[in-house]
Parts: structure tokens; sequence; C-alpha cells
């Protein structure tokens, strides 16, 4: 097993630095409109399984009630039939938010630039040590391993933002979202930066 290091806090001050000078080269991030037509649709078009319809406004508003922040939570994490992410975890918290925008104002609203919400459910340690060491414990597939920086450092040429685009989207043998849809991004930006530091700050026992 590897061993768990302290984070060391000027590694914390080395990652951020290293981030300001590669800025992450991302795709354009889908519109409201966009990702219901392709994602939402399917069930809010029709009212499926008691979803609100898109243009029903009454029955938007009694959703609505409690906030946009909790409506972006729910289609997030999932709900009653609503699966995580509309089922499609390479969405973006962000554009789930928008797409929540976009049907409850009916088209009418403009797209949030940041999302309404990023809901934690786990620390980045937690995520790691159950979930993400199944690969960067012994480097299956091709992952970098979480002791070994000199495997992350190459990785990092986007930034640190770059490397949670793709453990949000998935990449090459990893899942997106490393197969749990009902992370958020916050989620996988704690166990990436997790990931990293531990790597960074990583001494082989004696």
């Amino acid at each position: 097993m590897i061993k768990q290091q302290v984070v060391n806090p000027l590694s914390l001050v080395f990652l951020a630095t290293f981030s300001l000078f590669f800025s992450p080269v991302q795709a354009a991030d889908k519109t409201g409109q966009a990702v219901v037509e392709a994602v939402c649709a399917n069930c809010h078009v029709s009212g499926k399984d008691g979803a609100p319809r898109i243009g029903d406004v009454p029955a938007w508003t009694e959703h609505a009630k409690k906030g946009l922040v909790k409506l972006a939570e729910n289609a997030i994490a999932g709900i009653n039939k609503m699966p995580a992410h509309g089922g499609q975890p390479s969405l973006s918290d962000l554009e789930m938010s928008r797409a929540v925008a976009y049907m409850v104002s009916a088209g009418k609203a403009a797209d949030p630039k940041k999302p309404y919400a990023s809901p934690t459910s786990i620390t980045g340690e937690q995520l790691v040590h159950e979930r993400c060491m199944t690969c960067h414990e012994e480097g299956k597939e091709g992952a970098p391993r979480i002791d070994d920086f000199a495997a992350w450092k190459p990785r990092l040429q986007k930034g640190v933002e770059g490397l949670v685009q793709s453990s949000i989207t998935g990449h090459n043998a990893m899942p997106s979202r490393a197969g749990m849809a009902n992370l958020s991004d916050s989620d996988m930006r704690n166990a990436v930066t997790y990931l990293v530091v531990q790597s960074a700050t990583y001494k082989p026992q004696k």
C-alpha cells in the first residue's frame, strides 16, 4: 500500500504557481439550450416519470421554490428517476446549471457564467482512496501513480484545471467522473488536487 503523506503547504503554493503559467485549454461549454435539446428533452418534453415539462411555467415555479441552487444540485446528483447529470456524466456542473436556467425560464434566461451549485459529497482524500487508487496506486492501464510526480508533471502542461477537465469528461481508459455520475466538478477537482499534491510530496519509506 502507498503510505499516505501529510500535505506540504509549500506544494500547494507550487501547484498554484504552476497553474498560472499553464492555462487549461478546454472545449467551449455547451449552452443551456444545447444541453436541453440533446439530453433533458428526453423526459422534459413529454413529462416522463413526472418531470416538469418544458414551457410549463407553473410546474417549474413550484419546483423552483427552494431556489435555482437546489434545482442545480438535484440535476447534478440526480433525484427520484432523474439520473445524475442527466445520465451524461461528461456534462459539467455549469452546463447542468445552464440547462436548469433554460428550462425554468422557458428559454428566456441568459446562460449563467458560473454554476449555480457544485456540491461536495466526499472529500478528495476519501474519493482517491475509495475509488481512484484502483488505478492510480499501481499505474493500471497507464494511469500515473500517486507516488510518481514525474508521471504527473507532463500532464500538468494544461494546468490542474486541465486534469480536472479530463477527470470530468474521461480520458483513455479512465471513465468520466471515475464512473460515478453523481460526483460534482468540485468532487473531481478535490480528488485531482489530492493526487497531484501527494505525488509531489511523496517520500518512499525507509
